[in-house]
């Protein structure tokens, strides 16, 4: 498995068939306290608009309630980059698991330290996440 991260995503790559990685999604999130809250298969759906793509591409939009409660109270802008997205999609022969890099959206809270600790932590978990897909 391999990671990168660049000015806009962190993800994470391996050899794990993406069907294999999909699948796991619901119980990975939960294992980590995280709601599934919705799923696109871009791939059906582009097809069915009549604009089909050859790749697999499944986003899925992830959720801590207690922490979205917390961010939206202290800082409603947030609002833009919520509920939280796992991108799933074939590249190159190999499976990636992608999501925005929140560092330097954390850094815009790093005045409130109790909740940049808490948002930290949960970005983490996302990571750990994205990492149960493709162990």
């Amino acid at each position: 498995m391999t990671q990168t991260t660049d000015t806009f995503t962190y993800q994470v790559s391996g050899t794990k068939p993406i069907a294999a990685a999909i699948a796991l999604v619901g119980a990975a999130a939960e294992q980590y306290k995280f709601s599934v809250l919705h799923s696109y298969d871009f791939f059906e759906i582009l097809q069915t608009k009549g604009f089909p793509i050859e790749r697999k591409v499944h986003v899925f939009e992830i959720c801590r309630a207690p922490m979205a409660s917390k961010m939206l109270k202290a800082f409603p802008g947030f609002a833009t980059f919520m509920p939280c997205r796992i991108a799933v999609y074939e590249e190159n022969g190999k499976t990636v698991v992608s999501t925005m890099n929140m560092e330097p959206l954390l850094k815009t809270i790093e005045g409130d330290p109790e909740l940049f600790k808490e948002a930290s932590a949960m970005y983490q978990s996302i990571q750990s996440v994205m990492s149960a897909l493709l162990a």
